[in-house]
């Protein structure tokens, strides 16, 4: 929230003191392509890797599920929106409300966001899981770990934060955890005691 606030106070700079305005977009789009869209990816496939590693869960509470979707439609909308926008004000030099309008919105989820966070509506959140699945594989983890930081890496080094490793690291994690479920839900084997009083005729 501060990061997109900063990047509210740089545009608003720009637009009102042309003079500055070279080096405050510039400060924006550096802010924006090193921490603001890195941190947004590595926040929401984190969140989602203990989502589906722990026996928390993700959608257990309709709160949660809002949070869920304003993660995802601020990070797509900065990839393909904003970061494009202020790549465009570094060259022109000219900023539009617009893009403080698309900045002050983003702004505005992550606070809505801490307060879903902080104040649980509803008041039905356990601090512990319900129950305790099946553990995750060591390696799940430490791959979904991996997988937003090279997203990071990679982000930064081609100027365009693209979740590609991380979206891949989802589909095995949701694949793997289907698995896991699956076999625990799977009956156990009988006794053969039980079996043959099952077995045997009633009168």
């Amino acid at each position: 929230m501060s990061q997109a606030l900063a990047l509210v106070v740089l545009m608003s700079l720009a637009l009102t003191t042309p003079a500055q305005a070279p080096a405050a977009t510039s400060m924006a789009d550096r802010l924006d392509s090193v921490l603001l869209a890195p941190m947004a990816n590595v926040s929401a496939f984190t969140g989602l890797l203990l989502a589906g590693t722990t026996a928390w869960g993700y959608f257990r509470h309709w709160w949660v599920l809002i949070k869920f979707v304003l993660t995802f439609v601020q990070l797509y909308a900065g990839i393909f929106l904003l970061s494009p926008a202020l790549r465009e004000s570094v060259d022109t030099a000219a900023v539009a409300w617009t893009q403080i309008a698309g900045a002050s919105l983003m702004a505005s989820a992550l606070a809505c966001q801490t307060w879903l966070s902080v104040a649980k509506p509803g008041k039905k959140t356990p601090w512990s899981p319900p129950a305790k699945p099946p553990a995750a594989p060591t390696w799940v983890f430490v791959a979904g770990l991996c997988a937003p930081a090279v997203d990071v890496a990679a982000g930064i080094a081609l100027g365009y934060p693209l979740p590609a490793l991380s979206l891949v690291m989802l589909i095995v994690l949701g694949l793997e955890r289907r698995g896991r479920r699956r076999r625990a839900g799977r009956p156990t084997a009988r006794s053969p005691r039980s079996a043959r009083a099952t077995s045997s005729p009633t009168a």
